[in-house]
């Protein structure tokens, strides 16, 4: 049966695809299913419509799954950030381990994979160490703040985020309070004009340290001594500041940054390790995951003491500090000078003098150095962004020879790709682990072990 837009179609729930979505058949016929969890069954209106697959909007859950659960956050359907929160933390966790072998297996071509169990949360709520909530108006005129919903730049109000912590809500209600005291406009992207753009918040999980920073289309907010007097009520504020951004773009951040209050950064551990956070720094948003996600890096990494290791994409440093407790020398490299700032701090703040760091692209940086000095790297460890490795650094690993490479990955489909590429040129995998970064959220990031061969066999 051949079926068009608006038909209504009954569905078992069988599957989910890789983002969350659930994925039934009628008479053959595959349908996308937004918000519907495998083992349901629903009623869905079909809104596109393929050849052989469509997608469809869920009008009702006829019958729901046994692992169906009531999100915590009455906003999970609308928002865009939370694509899982109706289905069992169990069932996210299968969800999650399948997504990575299916990767490796269908992309990578890997067969018998070495996989350890995925490391997930005790509490997979209220992990994140960062917000950004954009700031405007309801369709009845009130300051609201919250987050896009899915696809959108509309903002579904919500100043309580379960994956957040609970400080956002006290933060948002004295910013809100302030710019109604002092008639202050949110920014309005359609016109361009408004001062108010979004809030960030940064809390130090480890320190209890906070940071509040309000980005502004101008350079000055009116009545600031007064907000500061008024964040510093909530106890846990170290930090007051601004960011200056007035281009009309889609980027939250601007490059300046004012200091009204405090320090102008927080600190926060991840393991036995403190870095400093500004407010452009990049740090990740599960710090006990984190944690974890390092660890076992570092575990796979097989480290004696005696190894020279280099860290690829290193970024402030964090992957890079963890290795130096183990290594005898860690270099870093990264494209973003500020990054490269940031990793020279965090080393002399922890002590670490095992530690090197260099601005520019891995590719070139290390053939440079290996021609400079001959000190061949012992292991490499790499974590991209989510387009993984370019080729040229993959083939620059395989000049190197490290005996092992651990690759830290936030795509699986990327990670199949470039082991793949690895794999066919005389390395071989030997442990995956992933690890729930983001719980409630389809996203899951993977640590991989790569040995060279012995026998040096392609």
């Amino acid at each position: 049966m051949e079926y068009r837009k608006n038909d209504i179609v009954t569905l078992k729930i069988e599957d989910c695809g890789i983002d969350g979505e659930g994925i039934g058949k009628a008479d053959g016929f595959t349908v996308f299913v937004k918000d519907a969890v495998i083992g349901d069954t629903v009623r869905a209106k079909i809104m596109k419509a393929k050849k052989n697959y469509g997608y469809g909007r869920m009008e009702e859950i006829l019958t729901p799954s046994p692992d169906r659960v009531e999100p915590k956050c009455q906003f999970a359907r609308q928002c865009g950030g939370c694509q899982l929160q109706a289905l069992s933390y169990e069932k996210q966790l299968e969800f999650k381990t399948a997504k990575v072998r299916g990767h490796l297996e269908r992309i990578g071509g890997f067969t018998d994979l070495p996989m350890e169990e995925i490391l997930g949360m005790e509490q997979p709520f209220h992990y994140r160490n960062k917000a950004q909530f954009p700031v405007g108006r309801s369709k009845d005129g009130r300051i609201i703040t919250g987050f896009y919903a899915g696809r959108t730049h509309s903002i579904i109000e919500n100043r309580d985020c379960a994956l957040g912590v609970t400080q956002n809500k006290e933060v948002l209600d004295c910013v809100i309070a302030h710019m109604e005291k002092f008639h202050i406009q949110p920014y309005d992207e359609t016109t361009g004009k408004g001062l108010v753009r979004h809030v960030l918040i940064r809390y130090g999980f480890f320190t209890d340290e906070m940071m509040v920073c309000l980005i502004i289309n101008g350079e000055k907010l009116p009545g600031e001594e007064a907000l500061v007097k008024s964040l510093r009520e909530i106890p846990q504020t170290t930090s007051v500041m601004v960011n200056v951004n007035k281009k009309r773009n889609n980027v939250i951040l601007g490059e300046k940054v004012r200091l009204l209050w405090g320090q102008p950064y927080i600190t926060d551990k991840i393991g036995e390790i403190s870095y400093q956070i500004s407010p452009l720094s990049f740090f990740q948003v599960n710090p006990y995951q984190t944690g974890r996600l390092y660890g076992k890096a570092l575990e796979y990494a097989e480290l004696s003491g005696n190894e020279t290791v280099w860290d690829l994409y290193c970024g402030i440093g964090t992957i890079s500090l963890f290795l130096a407790q183990q290594a005898k020398m860690v270099r870093g490299v990264e494209i973003i000078p500020a990054a490269i700032g940031n990793a020279k701090e965090n080393a002399r703040l922890n002590g670490f003098e095992n530690t090197e760091f260099f601005v520019g692209k891995a590719e070139e940086v290390l053939p440079a150095q290996y021609a400079r000095t001959g000190e061949r790297a012992d292991v490499i460890v790499v974590d991209p962004p989510r387009k993984g490795c370019d080729e040229t650094l993959l083939a620059t690993i395989i000049e190197m020879q490290p005996d092992r490479v651990v690759y830290v990955s936030c795509d699986s489909a990327t990670l199949a790709r470039d082991l793949k590429y690895l794999c066919e040129r005389g390395y071989e995998l030997k442990k995956v682990c992933p690890v729930d970064m983001f719980p409630n959220t389809v996203s899951v990031e993977t640590v991989a072990q790569l040995e060279k061969r012995e026998d040096g066999s392609l």
